[in-house]
């Protein structure tokens, strides 16, 4: 069984089992998180497609921990203007184990 989820403007396919990064800042006690928006189930039978989402569905979680994504650099330059910027920027993410799919 799969379903497509959306979390911060992005939507997901995920199955039970699978790891995803999400934009969410969670707290340190939280354990679990749930995916209320789900806009399709799929696997068996016949898929179920939300209009916009398929009510009664939610995508359960387990919080496995902060993780940082990869370093972005930023340089900025002027030539003959002894103008040089370099900035960097790494997104913070919550990485988290699919443990369910409810219909």
């Amino acid at each position: 069984m799969y379903a497509i989820i959306e979390d911060g403007g992005k939507q997901y396919k995920v199955t039970s089992g699978d790891r995803l990064l999400i934009d969410r800042e969670v707290d340190e006690q939280t354990k679990t998180v749930t995916f209320d928006r789900v806009l399709l189930v799929g696997g068996e039978g016949k898929a179920k497609i939300g209009l916009p989402t398929v009510s009664g569905a939610s995508v359960s979680a387990d919080v496995v921990g902060p993780k940082a994504g990869p370093k972005i650099d930023i340089f900025k330059y002027k030539r003959r203007k002894r103008y040089r910027l370099r900035k960097g920027h790494r997104q913070h993410y919550t990485e988290v184990k699919v443990s369910g799919i409810t219909v």
